[in-house]
């Protein structure tokens, strides 16, 4: 029973809980059955205490916050882990798909029951500077994280989401407003849209028709801050949707690289990932920040594989991929900084 039920939540696991949610749904279960009749957990399901990091691996750099200056004009980030990317664009400060916590998964009152982080967030949730909008790309779990987004409740901050997730959010932000691909939302003086990426949105196997976005930031048509044009894609397999992008000079373009073996029907290979950002417009986005990947357990390759292809496939260009580590910092004006 031990190992069966080993295996259906690993499987699970490793696939983000994308592939197998039934499989996920029945892991619960029998975990249930298998805690009464031994009085004791397994291993994988130890959720007290830490998490160490495996010997190979160092804790990433904490970034100065001071660097990400709240009162800077300049287009500013700081990649914080996985899809964790903290942006300062237009004088408004904006959280991508804040996952903090050190395990992800169902969680069942105190515990959750999934899988650990390889490498802690770089920044902690209090040391954050006052966040304007959050915006959440859909509803898988290791992207929308309930624990994660209770630490961030606050009324002077929106939330930006996918259709049919907003029963997902907690209570007491400003407010949750769902974008349509296409749709808009301004936000100060930027403008927000809704694209299509190539993925999906279920949470479990009963939630299908839940959405999923990918989102443009423009903020061209500002007169009070410089114009900037930055593209957070969320997850996405390769696709050609959000070539309309590039319809203007984009500064920053934010991919995920990782998970992609064998899911690469759902996440991009490195490859791909630099073919989409080069076709974003004439001569390709200014910048590619790479996410989704050195963080999480999610798939088979090795979480070193990711970088070095893509910056194998960057060629002689590389040095438009910043922020390559887990707490590195980058402004439009300055060079990549820990």
């Amino acid at each position: 029973m031990q190992r069966t039920v080993l295996n259906r939540i690993t499987a699970a696991a490793r696939s983000g809980f994308r592939r197998y949610p039934r499989h996920l749904l029945h892991s619960v279960r029998d975990l249930s059955i298998f805690a009464r009749s031994t009085h004791s957990s397994p291993p994988l399901f130890n959720v007290h205490g830490s998490h160490p990091l495996p010997a190979e691996q160092s804790p990433p750099p904490h970034p100065i916050l001071g660097n990400f200056n709240t009162g800077s004009d300049d287009l500013s980030a700081i990649w914080i882990g996985h899809a964790t990317v903290l942006l300062r664009i237009a004088g408004q400060t904006i959280l991508t798909d804040p996952v903090f916590s050190n395990r992800i998964g169902v969680s069942l009152g105190r515990h959750t029951f999934g899988i650990s982080r390889l490498a802690p967030p770089a920044v902690d949730p209090a040391s954050l500077p006052p966040i304007d909008a959050v915006l959440l790309s859909h509803a898988h779990f290791d992207h929308l994280d309930k624990p994660s987004l209770l630490r961030l409740v606050n009324p002077r901050t929106t939330v930006i989401t996918a259709p049919r997730t907003k029963g997902l959010i907690p209570h007491g932000f400003r407010s949750v407003v769902e974008l349509p691909w296409e749709g808009r939302f301004r936000l100060g003086e930027i403008e927000i849209t809704a694209m299509q990426p190539a993925h999906w949105g279920a949470r479990t196997a009963l939630d299908r028709r839940r959405g999923f976005n990918s989102y443009l930031l423009d903020s061209s048509g500002s007169t009070a801050f410089p114009p900037h044009r930055v593209l957070f894609a969320g997850d996405t397999a390769h696709t050609d949707s959000l070539d309309a992008a590039g319809g203007g000079a984009l500064d920053l373009a934010i991919f995920g690289i990782g998970a992609y073996d064998p899911w690469e029907n759902a996440h991009a290979t490195p490859e791909q990932v630099w073919s989409m950002f080069t076709r974003l417009n004439q001569h390709g986005a200014a910048h590619l920040l790479p996410m989704h990947h050195s963080t999480f357990e999610l798939s088979d390759e090795h979480r070193d594989e990711p970088m070095k292809r893509l910056l194998d496939a960057a060629g002689n260009e590389a040095l438009r991929v910043v922020c390559r580590q887990i707490g590195q910092f980058w402004n439009m004006n300055g060079t990549p900084r820990s």
